[in-house]
């Protein structure tokens, strides 16, 4: 017998302890530049507008500079071949300028000087140094100012800049001298790092996630493999993520988007050991490659999540980025959260995500639901849905459009048959026009751009007054220890001397008045003069309450003391703040007590900063196990707080056990949407339904409230073995929401405890958390192996949820159904581009087809130099079946013609009566017909008996009497094979009361039984 203890995890996070963050460059590194072209965007300035800027913001000196060395031979062999080192090396020894432009002229956007091999191997001795010093636990987390940079570079080929591929080959130093097992590579350059999408395509220990501008194909490097449906192959099938862009100037609300969608609940469940950032910055503001919109600041909130992953093990190495006001200001913003500053707000409010990233980001998460379980939230659609139901407002369709201008492919074409590839003058110029309002507007978002934050970390209040209301009966759970264990762990984990004491107070009643009426507040008020018997008849009118003597006392203490931490939190001496206070508070309404609650603890202290401190914006988060009724009834009209609960709810049965914690609660009068309820009603939710709340709901909506004070209602009776909660969420997963939190309303986050009723669970969880606020690496998720996906009530509320209130919230785009088909769609600019190609001679569309894409349909990696075989192209493909696309001849989606269960099919019935209705629930909506025994059956969007019968009785085939197509279970794929006339010609007899035409060859026939049979004999 294994007995485990549920509270390991947490246990052993003592000892992990904030470290240094580490640097490393070397200013040789501004001698690899460009001979033949001074004004080259890959130049000397990159490095050194950086390191500036570093210096100036006095980042490089809160740093522990980490000795730069050279890459090894063995180290480069690991992902490139002995040829591309020796021509490199032979170069830089031997070739004067012209032969080095030359040479280069080999190459896609490559130049090479005499210091450019060792330079390369700089780069690649600086990445694995960093990494090397992560993983020994010398630093935290660390960047690597570099270049020249490495995403591009393939095995056999420099490529884009890059001669080494930096990253790739430090992954893989890791993975073979480190024995890690999950490594997380997050490629945010706006080109497409395929080198190291080649190099580990079919290797599931690396999950490799690219955001890229991809403009359908017509972007730089051009590659069809760039897209989103290029997934992994073999053991790697579903660890390789593309998102691509299609138009420009996505915008800072464009990328969290794809943070929150795809990218952060993916890492979580991939559980990374290791996250390595290609960290390009040629997508910021300005940069003239990329023509996006990322402002500097943006970069601090996208990394800022991914530092909760892998213990904090965290490496940015830089790859591209060419404007340099933004790539010095970017990079230097993202060092400095390496250091453990608060992300500064956001200057510019957020726009909703454009149509065009919506597209991107549904067909991403189509293209992988079927391998992450995080991914698995979307409701679906069927193909007889597309076909039968009209309108379709909620159907997302895939497509997938891989479109090259024609100049383009013929420049391509042009190259193959001997002209070389440019190597002057091939970067974009901007005008001075455009430079100068890019600057100005640089300029403008710096000087608005807050860096300023508080001497102290992190404050606490407790004081012992707390301590003296108390039930009568020892064994009421909402007890004295509760509080009293929460400090000792604190102490006992040695956080109490990181952190900033506040002496407690005790609240006024003009501060109670914030928030509950004058009958409340002098009801209470005269508690002390009152015997304890009539305090316990008392308690017993109100639902859930108990008095006690002291109970002003301590409701006061706890009033008290929660805002004189919003005072040192608001006056900016302290970032954040604890406050391990009791009674709680979010139960009791304005004008009565309820649920334990006597004063509204964090209701007063959000009115109290609005009042006191000029607060316009709060987000108060509540994720204590039952509803807060009674801040959601203080708020439920007041825009300026927004309040979102996430709580069990039982479809009304569990505590508070009222219709208003239902999720269609929104608010009133000018409160319309500032309410959110996120309501369970199953037990047993974990960790993983809570991270899913998280980055659907709770995080995008919070985003574009853009909070400037973050109040967090922190009961933790979710937590396992709570007696009350019946949930499973883990004291470490408490940090992961304080982390997540942290970007918010710059690091002004306040968590004041409410309920939780398992003395160990609450001091563990209000410890992680803390150590969350301190700004300590949080534990490894322990991911139970028995996992099977969300459980299907939290995706049931996490819809629900979606639906109602994305019509107040422009962020909330992505609640639409997903095809459970293949239903490409074919753009008609595709057929455009092979009408122009068509003109061209046959020995020039040979070598198209060999210097474009490397496959129409999804598949193994591949450069256009690494290929070793000649792959059809989309265009080529298509120009073979266009006049059967003119002809709507191809099949939407395509059936399988040899599933190998047809020979279990034995007999044909005499006849098929399609008029039927389900055997078992009468239903005559969508049924289907077993082809083994007979039976008719309601499909899986009625009440999926057809599916129920398969998994009781394994007959995999049935027959649809909506459109007469044949599915098998055991394929999942539909089944189109002559075997299957028979079936189909009696159903279509039934229904059309004619034959169904004939119309298959002799050439897809698989042997019945019956034929076998007769070859034994």
């Amino acid at each position: 017998i294994t007995v485990r203890d549920i509270y390991q995890n947490a246990t052993s996070s003592m000892h992990l302890v904030r470290k240094e963050t580490g640097i490393i460059y070397d200013r040789n590194m501004v001698k690899h530049s460009c001979l033949w072209d001074k004004l080259h965007q890959e130049c000397p300035e990159r490095l050194t507008r950086i390191l500036d800027r570093c210096e100036e913001l006095h980042l490089i000196e809160r740093c522990k500079f980490i000795t730069p060395r050279l890459g090894t031979h063995e180290e480069i062999l690991k992902k490139h071949s002995q040829e591309q080192i020796d021509i490199l090396k032979n170069a830089c020894e031997t070739m004067n300028e012209e032969q080095l432009e030359d040479l280069s002229s080999n190459y896609d956007a490559v130049y090479i000087n005499s210091s450019t091999y060792e330079l390369s191997l700089l780069s690649v001795g600086c990445t694995i140094e960093l990494i090397d010093n992560i993983l020994s636990n010398t630093i935290q987390n660390g960047m690597a100012i570099i270049r020249p940079p490495g995403h591009h570079a393939m095995k056999h080929e420099y490529n884009g800049y890059c001669l080494f591929n930096n990253v790739a080959i430090a992954a893989q130093h890791a993975l073979d001298n480190r024995n890690l097992k999950r490594i997380l590579i997050v490629d945010w350059d706006v080109h497409h790092g395929q080198g190291i999408q080649q190099m580990f395509y079919n290797d599931k220990r690396v999950l490799y996630f690219s955001i890229h501008r991809y403009e359908n194909g017509n972007f730089w490097p051009n590659l069809r493999e760039s897209d989103y449906d290029y997934i992994g192959e073999g053991d790697g099938l579903g660890f390789n993520f593309n998102l691509p862009l299609n138009v420009v100037g996505m915008t800072n609300s464009d990328y969290l988007a794809i943070f929150q969608q795809i990218l952060l609940p993916v890492a979580t469940e991939f559980n990374p050991e290791l996250v390595i950032i290609s960290s390009g910055f040629d997508s910021a503001l300005g940069d003239p490659e990329g023509e996006m919109e990322n402002t500097p600041a943006n970069y601090t909130h996208l990394l800022s999540p991914l530092l909760s992953l892998a213990q904090g093990k965290v490496a940015v190495i830089l790859e591209g980025g060419y404007g340099l006001d933004a790539l010095s200001e970017g990079a230097a913003l993202t060092l400095r959260t390496l250091l453990g500053d608060p992300c500064p707000l956001l200057v510019e409010k957020l726009e909703p995500p454009c149509e065009s990233v919506q597209e991107s980001i549904l067909n991403c998460i189509y293209s992988h639901r079927e391998y992450w379980f995080s991914l698995q939230i979307n409701d679906v659609y069927s193909l007889d849905e597309l076909n039968n139901i009209n309108p379709q407002p909620n159907f997302h369709q895939i497509s997938q459009n891989f479109y090259q201008d024609p100049s383009k492919l013929l420049e391509e074409l042009r190259l193959t048959l001997g002209k070389k590839y440019p190597t002057r003058d091939t970067c974009p110029i901007q005008s001075d026009e455009v430079k100068n309002a890019f600057h100005e507007r640089l300029q403008q978002l710096q000087i608005l751009t807050d860096l300023n934050f508080p001497p102290n970390r992190v404050c606490y209040v407790y004081n012992e007054s707390m301590l003296l209301h108390q039930h009568h009966e020892k064994w009421h759970p909402e007890h004295p220890d509760r509080i009293l264990k929460i400090k000792n762990k604190l102490e006992e984990f040695g956080l109490l001397k990181r952190m900033k004491s506040i002496n407690g107070r005790f609240g006024t009643e003009d501060e109670f008045y914030l928030a509950h009426s004058k009958e409340h507040v002098q009801m209470i008020s005269e508690l002390p003069e009152i015997s304890e018997s009539n305090l316990r008849e008392m308690g017993r009118k109100y639902n859930s309450v108990y008095f006690h003597t002291k109970t002003l006392e301590s409701a006061s203490m706890a009033v008290g003391s929660v805002l004189e931490v919003v005072d040192e939190v608001l006056n900016g001496h302290s970032r954040s703040g604890v406050c391990v206070i009791r009674p709680p508070g979010h139960h009791c309404e304005s004008d009565m007590p309820h649920g334990f609650c006597i004063f509204n603890n964090v209701a007063i202290a959000a009115n109290y900063a609005i009042r006191d401190h000029g607060v316009k914006r709060i987000l108060i988060l509540d994720w204590d196990i039952h509803h807060g009724n009674g801040t959601q009834h203080i708020f439920e009209n007041d825009p300026r707080v927004l309040y979102i609960s996430v709580h069990r709810y039982d479809n009304g049965s569990f505590f508070p056990s009222s219709t208003d914690a239902n999720f269609d609660v929104v608010g009133s009068g000018n409160g319309i949407g500032y309410n959110i309820n996120i309501p369970w009603n199953r037990k047993g939710m974990g960790d993983m339904e809570y991270f899913a709340v998280f980055q659907n709901i709770i995080m995008p909506i919070a985003y574009e409230f853009n909070p400037e004070l973050v109040l967090v209602s922190a009961g933790f009776d979710a937590a396992i073995s709570d007696p009350l909660g019946g949930c499973l969420v883990t004291p470490e997963a408490y940090g992961y929401f304080t982390h997540w939190l942290t970007p918010l309303a710059n690091g002004r986050i306040i968590l004041c405890l409410e309920g939780g009723y398992n003395v160990n669970s609450i001091s563990y969880a209000m410890t992680l958390c803390t150590k969350s606020l301190l700004g300590d690496p949080l534990p490894m998720l322990h991911v139970n192996q028995k996992w099977n996906g969300l459980h299907y009530s939290c995706i049931e509320t996490i819809r629900s949820v979606l639906t109602v209130q994305e019509k107040y919230w422009k962020c909330l785009k992505f609640n639409k159904k997903l095809p459970i088909f293949n239903n490409y769609t074919i753009p008609a600019e595709v057929t455009e581009t092979i009408n122009q190609l068509t003109n061209s001679d046959n020995s020039q569309q040979e070598q198209v087809q060999n210097q474009s894409s490397n496959a129409d349909q999804a598949g193994p990696s591949g450069s256009n130099t690494d290929s070793n075989k000649t792959v059809q192209t989309l265009e080529c493909y298509l120009s073979d079946n266009l006049e059967a696309l003119q002809n709507e001849e191809m099949f939407a989606v395509i059936p399988i013609r040899d599933c190998p269960h047809l020979k279990e099919l034995t007999n044909v019935p005499e006849k098929i009566n399609t008029k039927l209705p389900c055997s078992v629930c009468d239903s005559t909506i969508e049924n289907w017909f077993c082809l083994h025994c007979f039976h008719v059956l309601c499909s899986r969007f009625v009440n999926e008996h057809m599916m129920l019968h398969f998994i009781d009785c394994d007959h995999p085939l049935a027959l649809s009497f909506s459109d007469l197509s044949v599915w098998c279970y055991k394929c999942d794929s539909y089944v189109d094979n002559q075997l299957l006339y028979p079936f189909k010609n009696l159903a279509h007899q039934d229904k059309f009361n004619e034959d169904l035409v004939w119309s298959y060859d002799n050439n897809n026939k698989i042997e019945s039984p019956d034929d076998d049979d007769d070859d034994d004999e």
